[in-house]
C-alpha cells in the first residue's frame, strides 16, 4: 500500500513521498491511500455506509475480483482517518497500453463511486485530483484512467467525478417514472394498447401451454435462469455479428456468484426474473435494486417459435407493474436507446465519459477514444446511418433479415 499527497492538473502528475499527510488548502484532514487486492476488505466495509451505484457495490466488486481475478487497485480518500471516497478499478490491456477502468468493463453501467454522504455534500476536486495522482505513483505503468458511463447524479446527489473534464457518452440511458403507480403510468404511456397486447400475448402462451413469471429464489433457479440467458445471448450476438460480452467463463461465473450470493439478503440487491411458457424459459432479465430505482442490467429472449409474440415485452410489463406495487420510483432500462424501451420511457439520462491520461501514450489513446465516441454518437443519432450500419453488420455474417429487436449497444 502507498499513501500519497499530490497535485494533479490533467497534464502533469507529482506525488509526494509515501506518507499520510494532509492535503493542501481547504482539504485539511484528508489523505489518500492506494492498495491492491489487500484493500478489498476495507472497501467492502466502507460500502456498508457509503452511497454507490450497483456496479460499485461490495457485492459486485468482490465477486468480480474473486471470479475474474483482475489486476486491481483500490484508491481511498480518507477524512480524519475515515474513508470518504473510494475508487475500485481494474487494469486491463488495450493493445500495448494499460488502462484502469471500473470493475466489470462494459457490464458496469450508471457508475457512481462509493462515497460518504456528508463528504458528497461538499465534493472536493483538489482531493479527487490528488487521488488520481496517487494512482499514477502507485502504478506508473498505467497510461490512462478511463471512467466510462458515469452517472451525472444519483437520486439528485451530484457525482464528484463530473467535476473532472468529461464528455457525453454516445449511449443514452432510458428510464420510466413510476409516480402515481401502474395505472397512472399506463394513462401516460398508451395503456389501452399495452393492456390489449398483454392479454393477446397471454392467450398465445396459453394456446401452447401454461405460463408463469419466475423470480430466482434458490441457487438452482439462479443457475437455470442464467444458463438460459447465456444461451439466448450467445445466439443473439452470433446473429448480430458482434462479440459476446457474456461468453467468457469467468464473466459467467461472476454473474452466477453475484445473483446467488444476493439470495442471502432480506432484500436482494440483484435479482433474476424469467418468463416460462410450456416449461421453457422464453425471456430472462437481470436487475439491480438501487434505492428507489429498479435497474434492468440485462435481458434476452429465446429465438424460437414464440419469439414473434415478444416475450421480452411481456416480462417487462410484469416487471414494471411489480416495481410500481413494491414502491419503486423509477424503472431504469439502463444503457441503450431501443424502440422497445421507448414504448415505456419518459426519462433520458446522458452518462459521462471521464478520461484521465497519465502518460503521453495515454493522452493519444484518450484522444482516439473521444473521437470514437463522437463518431459512434453521430452514427446512432442518425436513424438512416444506424440502420445501414446494422444491416452491413448482419450481411458480414450472412444474416439478411433484421432481428426482432437489436438491443446491443
Amino acid at each position: 500500500m502507498v499513501d500519497a499527497t499530490a497535485s494533479f492538473d490533467g497534464k502533469r502528475l507529482a506525488a509526494a513521498q509515501a506518507s499520510a499527510r494532509a492535503l493542501p488548502g481547504n482539504a485539511a484532514g484528508l489523505s489518500v491511500s492506494v492498495a491492491a487486492a489487500e484493500g478489498l476488505a476495507s472497501y467492502a466495509k466502507f460500502c456498508g455506509s457509503a452511497v454507490c451505484a450497483p456496479a460499485q457495490s461490495a457485492a459486485w466488486v468482490l465477486n468480480w475480483a474473486a471470479e475474474v481475478k483482475p489486476d486491481l487497485l483500490i484508491a481511498t480518500l480518507e477524512l480524519e482517518g475515515k474513508p470518504a471516497f473510494a475508487l475500485a478499478l481494474e487494469v486491463v490491456k488495450r493493445g500495448p497500453l494499460r488502462v484502469a477502468q471500473f470493475m466489470g468493463g462494459r457490464h458496469a453501467n450508471g457508475n457512481f463511486c462509493a462515497a460518504e454522504p456528508q463528504w458528497l455534500a461538499s465534493g472536493d476536486l483538489t482531493a479527487i485530483r490528488t487521488m488520481l495522482a496517487a494512482i499514477a505513483k502507485f502504478r506508473p505503468d498505467i497510461d490512462l484512467i478511463a471512467l466510462e458511463r458515469v452517472l451525472p447524479d444519483l437520486d439528485g446527489i451530484a457525482n464528484p467525478l463530473a467535476s473532472l473534464d468529461h464528455f457525453a457518452s454516445p449511449n443514452l440511458s432510458l428510464a420510466v417514472d413510476l409516480s402515481g403507480g401502474f395505472d397512472a403510468l399506463l394513462l401516460r404511456a398508451s395503456g389501452k394498447r399495452k393492456r390489449k397486447k398483454h392479454r393477446s400475448q397471454m392467450r398465445k402462451f396459453e394456446a401452447v401451454g401454461s405460463h408463469r413469471r419466475i423470480e430466482a429464489r434458490s441457487a438452482d433457479e439462479v443457475e437455470r435462469l442464467l444458463d438460459a440467458f447465456f444461451e439466448m445471448k450467445e445466439q443473439r450476438f452470433r446473429k448480430m455479428g458482434i462479440a459476446n460480452v457474456f461468453g467468457d467463463d469467468r464473466t459467467r461465473a461472476f454473474f452466477r456468484g453475484l445473483f446467488t450470493q444476493a439470495l442471502a439478503e432480506d432484500k436482494p440487491c440483484f435479482v433474476l426474473h424469467g418468463l416460462e411458457v410450456a416449461g421453457k424459459l422464453r425471456a430472462v432479465t437481470g436487475s439491480s435494486r438501487s434505492g428507489r430505482r429498479l435497474i434492468c442490467e440485462f435481458g434476452a429472449i429465446a429465438e424460437d417459435d414464440l419469439s414473434h409474440t415478444s416475450p421480452g415485452d411481456f416480462l417487462f410489463f410484469d416487471n414494471i407493474q411489480e416495481a410500481c406495487e413494491t414502491g419503486f420510483a423509477v424503472y431504469d432500462f439502463s444503457v441503450g436507446d431501443e424502440p422497445y424501451k421507448r414504448l415505456w420511457c419518459d426519462i433520458e439520462t446522458q452518462h459521462l465519459e471521464v478520461l484521465v491520461p497519465l502518460t503521453l501514450k495515454g493522452r493519444a489513446l484518450a484522444a482516439a477514444l473521444r473521437q470514437g465516441a463522437r463518431l459512434k454518437a453521430f452514427v446512432k443519432n442518425s436513424p438512416t446511418i444506424w440502420k445501414l450500419a446494422k444491416t452491413l453488420r448482419r450481411k458480414a455474417i450472412g444474416q439478411t433479415a433484421p432481428l426482432p429487436t437489436e438491443d446491443e449497444n
